[in-house]
């Protein structure tokens, strides 16, 4: 055999070789091809890199993670806010959201109120007290599990406008310090109790980025009125951006928690959504140029 065969030969079992790894990419693709269609086939759309990427991190990341660039958007609505005023009581009335707040807590009740709110498919914003973690932080932490939101409500529940700045300060710092401690968000929202608050007060929020969230509409049902006029007092009340008061301590809440369902409902009726207080600032902020609100405890 001459080298010239040798070579043809050569050349032949190459171009088999070629051909049967061509042969096998093919059956690779055809069957890449086809699990990807039937993927596409049971989820009604394709199979994109950017969407495997998305499907893992949503599978992988924790909640809170989740809800972080959410959150974020939402700290960038309350800076807004804060850029023209140091107080609320109330969104905008362009939209069709409201708040449902609490105060007070939390509380042996906190945890029913939470998953009622779950239940309901609803998001709350919580005023809690920095003491009564030390008992009830379970409450607490149900709700920053749920996705709730808690704002600063002081550390002991005092009159505000009558204590020094220096007491008013540690109210609202150790108040911070034990929603930090439960690996929640630094609070940016306050509420004074009993409405009571000063010039130092304003001042005090301002060094610490706190926004203050009075109300709209206050249901009483401290006072144990019955459920029906706690659900009566909240749906009177309501009305895009507003701003409902209830409590989930503080005393016996077995009537706002009945309560809940059907004013949740009655809203929702009326083509009105519950949102955290963020949510609403985010949504439908209120307007600029509205009046500061005074003291609502007469001092």
């Amino acid at each position: 055999m001459t080298d010239e065969d040798e070579m043809t030969d050569e050349d032949e079992r190459f171009r088999r070789r070629r051909a049967i790894a061509g042969l096998a990419l093919l059956a690779i693709l055809a069957l890449l091809i086809t699990a990807i269609a039937s993927h596409g086939d049971a989820h009604r759309h394709r199979a994109t890199p950017d969407l495997i990427v998305r499907h893992a991190l949503a599978t992988r990341l924790t909640p809170a993670a989740r809800q972080a660039p959410t959150h974020a958007a939402e700290e960038k609505a309350i800076d807004s806010v804060l850029a023209y005023t140091p107080a609320v009581t109330s969104g905008g009335s362009k939209g069709d959201e409201l708040a449902l707040t609490f105060d007070d807590g939390p509380g042996p009740y906190t945890q029913q109120i939470a998953a009622t709110l779950s239940r309901l498919h609803v998001h709350a914003t919580f005023f809690a007290i920095g003491e009564e973690e030390r008992y009830f932080s379970a409450g607490s932490s149900l709700e920053l599990h749920s996705g709730d939101v808690i704002g600063d409500h002081t550390e002991t529940h005092p009159m505000l406008a009558t204590l020094s700045a220096h007491d008013q300060r540690e109210e609202l710092v150790e108040q911070i310090a034990r929603i930090e401690l439960l690996d929640g968000p630094r609070p940016r929202l306050f509420r004074p109790p009993y409405g009571s608050f000063n010039a130092t007060t304003l001042h005090l929020l301002h060094e610490l980025h706190l926004l203050m969230i009075l109300w709209s509409t206050d249901t009483r049902d401290y006072t144990l009125p019955g459920v029906p006029a706690i659900v009566q007092s909240a749906l009177a009340g309501a009305h895009p951006g507003a701003i409902i008061l209830m409590h989930d301590a503080g005393g016996n809440r077995s009537e706002t928690i009945a309560a809940l369902p059907a004013i949740v409902q009655g809203l929702r009726k009326r083509g009105l959504e519950p949102v955290t207080v963020p949510r609403l600032l985010l949504d439908d902020p209120p307007p600029r140029g509205r009046p500061l609100p005074t003291s609502l405890a007469g001092d």
